[in-house]
């Protein structure tokens, strides 16, 4: 398959939702095919915890016990890319909006040019409720992004 644009920097953005997987092998693909660089990242919201309709608070340990947890999720992730073949791979987990982080603040700070992103990690109701962040991130984002669709989303 003839690659149309040479990528440099590629940018997996995961939810942990049941299209981790494919989203990654999409991602890894992309990476291989253009010798590029892979980033995966994914973005934890302390804030759905902390604001709107619970009181919880998160101690410096509970936010620092999510985050070993992530990190250990996202190694297994990271070294499933270097089972592929993949040389240059970095991990991310950022605290923030997931939508102006993906679409904006990432690529920025990375120079990343090109997003692969799941069709959906949420139910239609969440959708709803918050927005789509791949809706968002392909409208807004400044770089090529490709939507991974599994049989959940399509």
């Amino acid at each position: 398959m003839p690659v149309l644009t040479e990528y440099k920097n590629v940018l997996v953005a995961l939810d942990g939702s049941k299209a981790t997987a494919k989203v990654l092998d999409a991602g890894i693909r992309a990476a291989l095919a253009n010798h590029a660089h892979l980033d995966i990242l994914t973005i934890t919201q302390v804030d759905q915890l902390t604001d709107g309709y619970s009181n919880a608070i998160l101690s410096d340990e509970d936010t620092y016990d999510a985050v070993k947890a992530t990190r250990g999720r996202m190694d297994d992730l990271k070294q499933k890319a270097l089972d592929a073949g993949l040389t240059d791979v970095s991990i991310h987990i950022r605290f923030g909006n997931p939508k102006r982080v993906i679409a904006r603040e990432f690529p920025a700070d990375h120079d990343t040019d090109l997003i692969v992103i799941g069709a959906s990690g949420v139910s239609g109701v969440e959708r709803f409720m918050v927005g789509s962040v791949t809706n968002y991130v392909n409208r807004t984002a400044r770089c090529d992004v490709l939507v991974v669709r599994t049989g959940d989303n399509r």
